[in-house]
């Protein structure tokens, strides 16, 4: 389906990154993967993962809320691959606390990732997926729809997401180019691991499916967005959340 296309994800050492890597994978996308510089051994790991199923994969550090990381980064990967035709924008961090407690540190530093780290990457890259009337899809959260106790930072920058590819989607679709988010709700990653018992029994409660969400199935939903049967989809915002929303 992704032949001869170049795709970066960004945040892809973990979760929902790694999961949409290894299916672009399948796919015969050619990868380029990015995380920070601490997740260096995670990315070559993802990178061997790939290769051995037969794909092509080229793994970039770079700290997403840096513009000038994220400016040489796509222009190696316009070095590298000669192209970008899907950007996912998926990086992103969690700092909970409720209002009163949360420091400006952990304010600043979800929304310079989680929001600001969308601009750098879409700015950055967006000549190239213009150039190749590409797809973008940015990953927001139900949290950013709906809100969620301890998560004003986390809820801000989701909303903000949303509102920024609605926005991008008027702007560019005369290019042939489409934006579109998606909205998770509870998945099985490292993050929701952490959580007690009791508070995951009680979400899936409320969720009419009864489970948490798997990385691979949001992966499916991102392919689905990157690939050509969407092209008549932008602007839009997919909820993937088992019903959580309804």
């Amino acid at each position: 389906m992704f032949k001869d296309k170049v795709v970066l994800i960004t945040g892809a050492s973990q979760g929902i990154g790694k999961a949409t890597a290894l299916k672009f994978a399948e796919e015969n996308a050619t990868l380029a993967i990015n995380d920070i510089g601490g997740q260096e051994e995670q990315l070559k790991e993802l990178k061997n993962e790939i290769e051995k199923m037969g794909g092509k994969a080229n793994y970039y550090l770079a700290d997403v809320a840096n513009y000038e990381e994220v400016e040489k980064m796509i222009q190696s990967i316009k070095n590298d691959l000669g192209k970008l035709d899907v950007l996912v924008n998926n990086a992103g961090i969690c700092r909970d606390k409720t209002l009163a407690k949360m420091t400006k540190e952990d304010w600043q530093k979800v929304i310079d990732i989680d929001l600001t780290g969308v601009f750098n990457c879409t700015k950055a890259a967006l000549a190239l997926i213009v150039n190749n009337r590409g797809k973008i899809i940015n990953v927001s959260s139900l949290v950013g729809i709906r809100g969620n106790f301890g998560q004003t930072n986390y809820a801000a920058a989701k909303a903000g997401i949303i509102g920024f590819t609605k926005s991008l989607a008027k702007e560019i679709g005369r290019f042939g180019v489409t934006v579109n988010a998606i909205a998770p709700g509870f998945i099985e990653t490292n993050l929701t691991q952490k959580m007690p018992e009791e508070i995951k029994g009680m979400v899936k409660k409320f969720t009419p499916l009864g489970r948490f969400g798997k990385p691979e199935e949001v992966a499916f939903l991102i392919t689905f967005l990157a690939s050509e049967k969407a092209d008549f989809i932008t602007g839009s915002v997919v909820n993937i959340d088992g019903g959580l929303s309804l």
